[in-house]
């Protein structure tokens, strides 16, 4: 169960199933309306900014302080994801598994009901930031839930093209959330979008939740925590004590990795949008629809990685995958703003190798070994997502007033970085997942 083993090949090797299909399924439509739930805001966040602060606020400081409401959302999921895998590594990966989404989807139907600042004043944001860190808090759980609970249930040899496809469902959430946000855009008029029609994917989303805690209630417990609690393996102290004890160095590389992962999704899939709107004026349904294009090619592009990693190997992958970020990320940004043809074509591509980021799960959740692989996995992502992925859109809003390249510096860095680590030994090895 714990053996260090580099393909994973000493774990058992069959075919999926029937049952590994419904759980990957499953598992991944839940993981798609969650995100779906977390994200919607930065797609209104203009049209947010606008009712929720006074309208003699300077534009810049709006938009600061309504991406500083976005990230305190990051800054709330190491609470709540150490909290829900302390109880996944000791009662159950399911019961957690269930309870985070329960946990998004009542925030969020909240939003798309609160009275705006001209109705009650300073208290408006504040019930917003409110709504944002218990957003953030079930978001904590539900990743690195939904990644070990997937891992532990498939067969070794399709361990990556699981995780990959996974992690595709959850990035399949910000692809609704831009499909939502361009019906929206082309239905109705800015000024009917800023009266109410922001609210509706709100409410959406609440109801999308309340489906997924209904669809999870037929998943079953994975075979691994079940098999470790007849060995009475479950962590016996405090599974994270264990974990800053025995396994300093795997939180380091997974938090590094969810460093890299912060900077591909936040800047180009979730601020970018903004960005072209803000920066290079272009129209916000163009640039809407150039956002969904390469969203759709990084679900797909996630699936690839998965099965690249069981074909190739994880280091190839990464190098690849990595490299290929860096200069897709500097060909887009350098370029615009372009043709609308070559924008759509551009960000498809960055889009594309943005892909590159399945492998942070493919990675971490083997970096733990399993009585405490949801809290060591929970905490190393929850702890550098907080920190990177919730000061990343203050640092690139602040940095933008004096350089408009800032996106691409910032993603081409961050890939550089991965590149690196890719060639470490621990990024392809670690404890059997299944």
């Amino acid at each position: 169960m714990t053996a260090l083993n580099p393909t994973l090949a000493a774990a058992p090797s069959r075919l999926l199933t029937r049952s590994d299909y419904q759980t990957l399924a499953l598992s991944a439509l839940g993981g798609t309306l969650e995100f779906y739930d977390f994200v919607i805001y930065v797609f209104f966040a203009a049209v947010i900014g606008g009712l929720f602060f006074p309208v003699d606020m300077p534009d810049w400081l709006r938009q600061l302080q309504t991406f500083g409401i976005f990230a305190a959302g990051y800054l709330a999921r190491p609470v709540g994801g150490i909290i829900i895998a302390h109880f996944g590594d000791k009662l159950g990966r399911k019961r957690m598994f269930s309870l985070s989404i329960f946990l998004m989807a009542m925030p969020t139907l909240v939003i798309g009901l609160l009275p705006t600042y001209a109705s009650i004043g300073v208290a408006a944001p504040l019930l917003l930031l409110a709504m944002r860190v218990l957003q953030g808090a079930a978001i904590g759980g539900e990743m690195p839930g939904a990644w070990v609970f997937v891992a532990e249930h498939v067969p070794a040899k399709h361990y990556g093209l699981a995780v990959g496809t996974l992690t595709a469902g959850i990035t399949g959430g910000i692809l609704l959330g831009s499909l939502v946000a361009i019906g929206l855009n082309h239905q109705y008029s800015p000024e009917e979008v800023s009266g109410f029609a922001w609210r509706l994917p709100f409410i959406l989303g609440g109801v999308f939740g309340m489906v997924s805690v209904y669809l999870r209630r037929f998943l079953h417990e994975t075979p691994v925590f079940q098999e470790l609690a007849e060995r009475r393996q479950v962590a016996a102290e405090l599974p994270v004590k264990t974990v800053l004890r025995e396994h300093r160095a795997a939180c380091v590389l997974v938090g590094l990795l969810t460093w890299v992962l912060s900077a591909a999704i936040v800047v180009v899939v979730l601020i970018t949008p903004n960005y072209l709107q803000k920066v290079h004026h272009l129209p916000a349904t163009l640039a809407l629809e150039a956002n969904a294009v390469a969203t759709l090619m990084l679900t797909l592009g996630c699936v690839l990685v998965g099965w690249a990693n069981d074909r190739f190997g994880t280091r190839p992958v990464m190098l690849v995958g990595f490299a290929g970020l860096l200069l897709s990320s500097a060909l887009f940004y350098t370029s615009l703003p372009g043709t609308p043809s070559s924008l759509v074509w551009h960000y498809g591509l960055t889009g594309l190798f943005v892909g590159i980021i399945a492998i942070v799960p493919i990675v971490g959740v083997r970096a733990f070994p399993a009585p405490v692989r949801f809290t060591g996995l929970s905490f190393a992502y929850n702890m550098a997502y907080a920190i990177f992925g919730g000061l990343t859109p203050i640092i690139l809003t602040t940095w933008l007033q004096k350089d408009v390249l800032a996106p691409a510096y910032y993603v081409g860095a961050l890939a550089a970085l991965g590149f690196a680590l890719g060639w470490l030994p621990m990024s392809r090895r670690g404890f059997v997942a299944r």
